[in-house]
């Protein structure tokens, strides 16, 4: 299936996520408080979280909470377990390579599978909170879609070019409990780590249980 076929078999499902982007945000943030990062090790990565049921005032409490935890950390996205909860909910404010501030929440999310001929993949750098200070080069499709559920219940699609895919892809292997460095070779993983501890992180993190 080709790009433009994808395209237009689910254009109709798309959130509109570039609209009010910095209102909105603003709002979500204001609402909330920063809480701690997880940190690599720490045993709420490394599990799959559970899927969101209740979409209530708990809920919509937590995004706002996590819209204000990457904005204090200067991220591009955020899920519920790298500030300790365990639930499958994660949170953007990140640009495409076209510039457009992407803005959004999204819950117990699923990555479209890409068929092989349309996928072209990206080989530029990826950071995470999560793995402060390091960065490593990492190749995954330039084109994403994740579908899943608005803080509300209701089913959404979001999709993603560039940058902006690669956030969608990140964030959601996180709630699946895989961080990108499990996607390196040991020798680039082992590098990635080595920065993480020569590095001091620029927000506040949570000390590992181990």
């Amino acid at each position: 299936m080709a790009q433009q076929d994808i395209d237009e078999r689910v254009s109709d499902e798309f959130v509109d996520d570039t609209k009010d982007a910095e209102e909105r945000e603003r709002e979500h943030r204001e609402r909330g408080t920063v809480r701690p990062i997880t940190v690599v090790g720490h045993p709420m990565l490394h599990r799959e979280c559970r899927d969101v049921t209740e979409f209530g005032d708990e809920l919509a409490a937590l995004v706002d909470d996590m819209f204000a935890s990457q904005r204090a950390a200067e991220g591009v996205g955020l899920a519920a377990n790298q500030i300790g909860v365990d639930l499958k909910v994660f949170v953007y404010d990140c640009p495409d390579d076209d510039g457009a501030r992407h803005v959004g929440v999204v819950c117990n999310p699923v990555l479209d599978e890409l068929p092989a001929e349309s996928r072209v993949l990206d080989d530029n750098n990826e950071g995470c909170l999560s793995v402060p200070t390091a960065y490593a080069e990492l190749a995954r499709p330039d084109y994403a879609v994740v579908r899943g559920q608005d803080a509300k219940g209701n089913p959404i699609a979001v999709r993603g070019t560039g940058y902006f895919a690669r956030c969608l892809q990140h964030e959601t292997d996180h709630l699946y409990g895989h961080l990108y460095l499990e996607r390196l070779s040991k020798r680039e993983r082992k590098k990635a780590l080595t920065m993480m501890a020569e590095g001091t992180p620029r927000y506040e993190t949570v000390p590992n249980a181990e």
